[in-house]
């Protein structure tokens, strides 16, 4: 696989896999690492990712199994908590510092949503499961699950308004 056509194939999904780091690390500094490391497994495999159904999952699970990998061998290594690793200063710490206030900010912006439109925006913008994934987890009909992200989006809309 060339260049070109791993762009296209797998870049569309980094930034699912940039939440789902995010998510499991709670820092964007350690998120954006962890996908960068996930990209440049993925490219060193890349021969090997033609029998792939769905990229989006793959992704998905090389994020966890590599963030549970670091995990492990960074406590077996130090016997030091991950979230105990001290930060080092960076060139663009300023802007690392406004990128994680953002996502901070959405993700309490996202908690002041009513429940259902929380765990529903959360399953399908953040987690990126297809309303059938949604369906399956919540028992939610399709129409409920259109109807609530709707009402979600348009509430966050609502919100951002009032910062």
């Amino acid at each position: 696989m060339d260049a070109v056509s791993f762009k296209q194939r797998f870049m569309p999904h980094w930034r699912h896999c940039f939440w789902v780091a995010w998510r499991l690390t709670g820092c964007t500094q350690d998120a954006e690492d962890l996908v960068q490391e996930v990209f440049l497994k993925l490219w060193m495999k890349r021969e090997d990712l033609y029998g792939i159904d769905n990229d989006e999952a793959y992704l998905t699970t090389l994020v966890r199994h590599l963030y549970l990998d670091q995990r492990r061998k960074h406590v077996n290594m130090t016997g030091t908590p991950v979230e105990e690793i001290p930060v080092e200063d960076g060139d663009d710490v300023m802007g690392r510092v406004e990128v994680r206030d953002e996502v901070e900010q959405v993700a309490r912006l996202i908690g002041q949503l009513p429940r259902q439109q929380q765990k529903v925006i959360t399953m399908h913008d953040i987690d990126q499961l297809s309303s059938e994934e949604i369906y399956s987890q919540t028992g939610l009909s399709h129409v409920n699950i259109r109807t609530l992200l709707s009402r979600a989006r348009k509430n966050l809309r609502v919100l951002f308004k009032k910062l």
